[in-house]
């Protein structure tokens, strides 16, 4: 496959990625629309974390971030999700796009172990945007990706978690390089949802594994 050349190359790519199948309010899932992965993909290969680099997307839905990375020439990216139907959605694009360096793992993240180097994590977890979510999760993900050692990894988090995350990653030896900013926004898609679209303001965090 030709080499994707600019950013908005890059997102009409991804832009052809459907949105979860069905989406689980248990996992809070909402798909990440194409011009934040996008940009974000596209940050991340500027800074030399994505080409001829081991990927690894954890919790990654219909896999918008493992599917970039192969895009952008990575080495071999997976994506991970405990979530069949986002996977099985996920592997038809890559068959549609035809991309050998990518793969689709069902598993729940902490039950995954990636036997090869893996050089960077993207994860964008349950960050707590819904009332009821479960406390917690983000840094759950925060630890897996520690576990694997990679070198770099990129996650997203809610920006009002911002003051108290710094803190987190330099406990656990993480060096924070660079912070993201974007507006996610929230469809309604789930009975309790209010509102047609709400945009909940969102970081991502870059950090090296120290």
């Amino acid at each position: 496959m030709k080499m994707i050349t600019r950013k908005k190359h890059l997102e009409m790519k991804l832009q052809s990625i459907p949105s979860h199948p069905n989406p689980k309010v248990g996992l809070e899932q909402y798909s990440t629309p194409s011009v934040i992965a996008s940009d974000l993909i596209w940050n991340a290969y500027s800074l030399g974390d994505i080409e001829d680099k081991n990927i690894v997307d954890l919790g990654c839905g219909t896999g918008i971030f493992a599917i970039a990375s192969s895009l952008m020439g990575a080495n071999s990216s997976i994506g991970v999700d405990i979530d069949e139907d986002s996977i099985n959605l996920a592997i038809g694009v890559k068959d549609k796009l035809k991309l050998d360096n990518l793969n689709f793992i069902v598993s729940d993240i902490n039950e995954f172990n990636e036997g090869s180097i893996t050089d960077t994590v993207f994860q964008n977890p349950p960050f707590g945007s819904q009332r009821n979510a479960e406390v917690g999760v983000d840094l759950n993900f925060i630890q897996k990706a520690i576990g694997l050692n990679c070198s770099v990894l990129y996650s997203f988090h809610m920006a009002s978690t911002e003051e108290f995350l710094i803190k987190y990653f330099e406990v656990n030896n993480l060096k924070i390089t660079h912070i993201f900013r974007y507006k996610f926004p929230i469809p309604k898609i789930y009975d309790f949802h209010t509102k047609e679209n709400q945009n909940v303001d969102v970081i991502v965090i870059r950090a090296l594994h120290k």
